[in-house]
């Protein structure tokens, strides 16, 4: 990209593989201060090669999602524990839906204790975490597997999904807007997590909160049909006013304490974070 220094360029190659930087880490790196990583990070968010998250900043994108392996780097703790977090809420002796995603998977690997489960799932990394487990039963929806990520897109697994109706449905998402809007970047894995929705008793939304600055051009569906919420700190206000309106159980597995907010992240006025439960 014209304009760039030899550390932001470096720093937006650093991002391109793993998803995600952290100011602190930057700092480390190229030996200078915070305050000069967050200038570097805010001109390359003014040329919209990146976003900034909390701590740091991720690659923008709102028609193309980051790569799986990259994703699984993108708030790796925060994930763990919402998948933690969501597991607790599961009881024995039930069945779900667990669709793709890197949110999911640790919901998935949160659950190998549990007993006498069914899991219905799109998600072939879910399959393998799963299926050796013998309290655990597995079925994985057919159809088209795609190779970036193992899901199971296309009509054959949204058929599939409709023939059970389930208990919970764990779905993750790719962005949540400020009107509520869960959006993803396939239309076919679209159809399979709308399916899901539909034929599950109680929805479980897991969603970091780098999924409020992202954006994505599908819409799966919109907050009011989540049941239970489970992300990693406070949401944004206008999240969290809709989760209120709503009655929507919100989770926090990972609650900052209201010192900790970055630089950047100060004086957004109505926008600033609520916080709404402690896991």
């Amino acid at each position: 990209m014209a304009g760039l220094s030899h550390r932001q360029t470096e720093i937006l190659t650093i991002a391109r593989a793993s998803g995600r930087v952290l100011v602190e880490d930057l700092a480390r790196r190229f030996e200078v201060s915070a305050q000069t990583i967050r200038k570097d990070l805010n001109d390359l968010c003014e040329q919209r090669a990146l976003t900034r998250i909390h701590g740091g900043a991720m690659i923008a994108s709102g028609v193309e999602n980051l790569a799986y392996e990259a994703r699984r780097f993108v708030a790796a703790d925060e994930k763990k524990a919402i998948g933690a977090a969501a597991a607790a809420l599961i009881p024995n002796g039930c069945s779900l839906f667990i669709n793709i995603g890197t949110t999911t998977e640790e919901v998935a690997a949160a659950l190998i204790s549990h007993e006498d489960l069914l899991v219905i799932t799109n998600n072939l990394n879910v399959a393998m975490l799963l299926y050796r487990y013998p309290r655990i039963e597995v079925v994985v929806a057919g159809g088209a597997v795609r190779r970036a990520d193992g899901a199971v897109v296309g009509s054959t697994a949204t058929q599939l999904i409709g023939q059970f109706k389930v208990d919970y449905a764990i779905i993750g998402v790719s962005a949540i807007d400020e009107e509520g809007a869960l959006l993803d970047f396939d239309y076919r894995e679209v159809q399979v997590a709308q399916a899901i929705i539909a034929n599950a008793r109680s929805v479980m939304l897991v969603a970091d909160s780098t999924k409020f600055t992202r954006s994505a051009p599908v819409r799966i569906a919109h907050m009011s049909q989540i049941n239970t919420f489970v992300t990693d700190s406070a949401l944004p206000a206008g999240i969290a006013n809709i989760c209120h309106s709503r009655g929507i159980q919100v989770i926090e597995a990972m609650p900052k304490p209201a010192a900790d907010v970055d630089e950047a992240d100060a004086g957004e006025g109505a926008n600033a974070p609520i916080p709404i439960r402690r896991a």
